[in-house]
């Protein structure tokens, strides 16, 4: 009975992954509204490090196909463009669009965008230090 036990969790954890495959997640990228407009030092930096979670021009890799991590991706997307949409920027006003950058400017000084799991899996998405000082000069100029 003790050699049935582990073959019973592996077969019954492969046929949960089998079955959480029929869950399939709304991966969506809605038409830009109204892009943000950039220098193209910064637009290249926030199109390789922010783009994907902060944009409705997301790249989906194949393993946001893949339950449960799709299901995890597609969070994160949804969440991070209710936070900061670049594919809506030109709706904000000048105040809200001020306060946006206040924000990047923090989140990229304590080091919290891009997210640490996010670089894992993109490891070109790490923002430098020069790039900071480019973004920051950016926000500050406006």
């Amino acid at each position: 009975m003790s050699r049935r036990l582990p073959v019973l969790i592996i077969v019954s954890g492969c046929v949960v992954f089998i079955l959480i495959q029929f869950f399939p997640v709304r991966k969506t990228n809605p038409p830009v509204a109204a892009a943000i407009s950039l220098p193209d030092d910064v637009a290249g930096i926030f199109k390789r490090s922010c783009y994907d979670c902060h944009s409705n021009e997301t790249k989906w890799p194949w393993y946001s196909n893949v339950a449960p991590v799709s299901w995890l991706i597609a969070r994160d997307v949804n969440e991070g463009r209710e936070h900061l949409n670049f594919s809506d920027w030109g709706n904000l006003s000048t105040h809200q669009q001020k306060k946006k950058k206040s924000k990047i400017h923090r989140e990229l000084s304590k080091d919290e965008m891009p997210p640490f799991i996010y670089k894992m899996g993109h490891p070109d998405a790490t923002v430098s230090d020069a790039e900071k000082e480019t973004i920051y000069k950016w926000a500050a100029a406006q």
